[in-house]
């Protein structure tokens, strides 16, 4: 294990988010979460659970300070409505530039987003037309907000999110073909990944989709 990080999670009250939280908590380190509920957080000595939100300024420098790693997993849960989310984040994360400086910013978008979409197969294709091209489209234009800026950005694209305890590690796919198998892969092997990519960053500037093995 690598020696304890401060690091800060924007997005922690559920999912891949909270996921991240425990396990940096378990692997050591002190950990800062950002969320608008904080009532699923665990109570610990090393965690430090902000009651917030992502597009607010004060609260993301409030969350940010001080960390060596930034772990987001903002998520709109089951809602497909169009959204401003992602993007009213990235402008408010975009004003803490100079601030971040260059440590790891950890971002979790989705296999499908940017230019991901172009390796998607026909029916995922068809499946995020019809479900899922309106908050994709702002996860996107958040991507493209992180490739302009002089953030030490990395994107994370995992394919379709499952529960459950992952039988291993997940698959990293940093090199995109088309005809590339992205398919379902567990929050919990996402959540390690983002975790030790907090401790070790391995792909920084990159964009590794993520599926079971």
């Amino acid at each position: 294990m690598s020696e304890d990080k401060a690091i800060g999670i924007i997005g922690a009250s559920a999912g891949v988010g909270l996921l991240c939280s425990r396990i940096a908590l378990e692997r050591g380190h002190r950990v800062t979460t950002l969320s608008r509920s904080v009532d699923r957080l665990p109570e610990h000595p090393n965690l430090r659970a902000l009651r917030g939100s992502a597009t607010d300024l004060a609260d993301l420098r409030r969350a940010s300070e001080g960390a060596d790693a930034l772990l987001v997993t903002l998520g709109t849960g089951m809602d497909r409505k169009p959204t401003q989310l992602y993007t009213d984040f990235g402008r408010a994360l975009l004003q803490l530039q100079s601030a971040l400086g260059q440590i790891p910013l950890i971002v979790l978008t989705g296999f499908g987003a940017g230019d991901s979409a172009a390796y998607q197969g026909p029916l995922a294709r068809l499946f995020f037309r019809l479900f899922l091209q309106a908050v994709y489209a702002n996860k996107s234009e958040l991507e493209a907000m992180l490739e302009r800026s002089s953030l030490n950005w990395m994107l994370v694209r995992p394919g379709l999110l499952t529960n459950g305890d992952p039988p291993g590690p997940a698959r990293v796919q940093a090199d995109y073909q088309h005809g590339m198998k992205v398919g379902s892969v567990s929050r919990l092997a996402v959540a390690r990944f983002m975790v030790e990519q907090a401790e070790q960053p391995s792909f920084l500037h990159r964009k590794p989709a993520l599926s079971a093995r």
